[in-house]
């Protein structure tokens, strides 16, 4: 395999500097998040932080699951330029008045408007990444951009831990809406980025309607999309039961459960570099089918490993959810025609959102009602879905 490959992409100009203010604004959204947490703890108190913390994710699910259907019908309609540098500004804007919030409704209502606007932009983001490298070149764009996003994800909060150490928490919000502000201007220097318009025009709720059914009657991309689920009760079960096991099961502290998550990340990066890598030499529902089986293994031993074995099955896991997730994306670039991408990506993101709301819960309870017994009984139910799904399609996945 080419270990150059993934790097490819860049030797396109457009992609180049789609790329730049994509990294652009990750960097910021790495800050928003501690800097929220921060002001949480600021305005609630730290006992109150993780309920405020809930209800943000909450709205952030909420607000892509509702929105996002309608951002990919008029990503296919609209100058992509023009919506991806509005959406960069309003956020710059948004993010701008955290600044100044004083209580914690005036956090809520931020979040919402600031994910309404990424509901906005991820999926004309990603539908623009064919259009500009071609779908035949598609796999490494979207494998450097996630790799990149998994590796910012690393860095990210200690970046903002020092930031926020030297210039306060509120500190943070001012750098993250001046990346959006680059990221937005450096969009601005893309040329208009248009989609073909089908021949037969509908309307907009015809159009919400096409994406999700586009997802559901295509064998390989309806196994993509079950597939996800199946990484979404595994991750969430990592996401949000992790910190039990660290401190609780294992009596440690904060340092630790930070190097699990980062080999966690560490090993959704790699996994990025080794799609690109491969090319085409693998089918992608090869890969989307290897990633759900790796990341529902490795979290089965999570309730009696070690400091060490947790870093290891954890890495294992983060390849295994990026073989899930990365493959999926490129597969919507190679079996949608251009003039319905926006729409299709539109209706997979917040389909793929919606499985982490269910998801969420469903590890909430295991946590806490087994919490000896969480990561075995997620993992079992994370293969239990893997197998009906892989049983129902592995006939027509091609």
């Amino acid at each position: 395999m080419n270990a150059y490959a993934t790097f490819a992409a860049l030797q396109n100009p457009l992609f180049a500097r789609l790329y730049a203010a994509q990294t652009v604004s990750q960097i910021g959204d790495a800050l928003t998040w501690v800097g929220l947490a921060l002001l949480a703890a600021q305005l609630a108190g730290p006992a109150q932080a993780p309920a405020v913390l809930a209800v943000a994710l909450t709205l952030r699910v909420t607000a892509f699951v509702l929105l996002s259907p309608l951002a990919g019908v008029l990503a296919d309609r609209m100058n992509r330029r023009t919506m991806l540098a509005a959406c960069h500004f309003g956020r710059m804007v948004v993010i701008g008045l955290m600044v100044f919030a004083g209580a914690v409704w005036q956090v809520y209502l931020l979040m919402f408007l600031l994910n309404a606007l990424t509901a906005f932009f991820t999926p004309a983001n990603q539908a623009t990444v064919p259009l500009v490298v071609g779908r035949d070149e598609a796999r490494p764009a979207f494998a450097l951009s996630s790799a990149t996003t998994e590796l910012l994800g690393i860095l990210g909060p200690g970046l903002a831990g020092l930031l926020a150490a030297g210039l306060g928490a509120r500190a943070l919000f001012v750098v993250d809406a001046a990346s959006f502000l680059l990221a937005g201007l450096l969009i601005l220097t893309l040329p208009a980025l248009r989609a073909e318009r089908g021949k037969v025009q509908h309307s907009k709720l015809d159009d919400v309607r096409d994406g999700t059914a586009r997802l559901w009657r295509d064998p390989p991309v309806r196994f993509a999309l079950l597939m996800e689920l199946v990484a979404a009760i595994a991750g969430a079960l990592i996401l949000t039961v992790t910190v039990a096991r660290i401190q609780g099961g294992l009596q440690l502290g904060d340092a630790p459960f930070g190097w699990v998550m980062a080999a966690y990340g560490l090993g959704a990066t790699l996994a990025s570099l080794a799609v690109g890598a491969a090319g085409k030499r693998l089918p992608l529902t090869r890969f989307i089918a290897l990633g759900a089986l790796i990341t529902s293994a490795a979290i089965l031993p999570g309730d009696l490993l070690p400091l060490g074995g947790l870093m290891v099955f954890w890495l294992l896991a983060g390849v295994g959810q990026n073989w899930v997730n990365l493959p999926t994306e490129t597969l919507l670039a190679e079996r949608t025609e251009e003039a319905a991408q926006g729409r299709v990506y539109g209706a997979h993101f917040a389909w793929s959102h919606l499985w982490w709301a269910f998801a969420y819960p469903v590890a909430g309870f295991l946590g806490t009602r087994f919490p000896d017994r969480a990561f075995l009984l997620g993992g079992l139910l994370s293969l239990l879905v893997l197998a009906g799904v892989w049983v129902t399609h592995r006939k027509r996945m091609t």
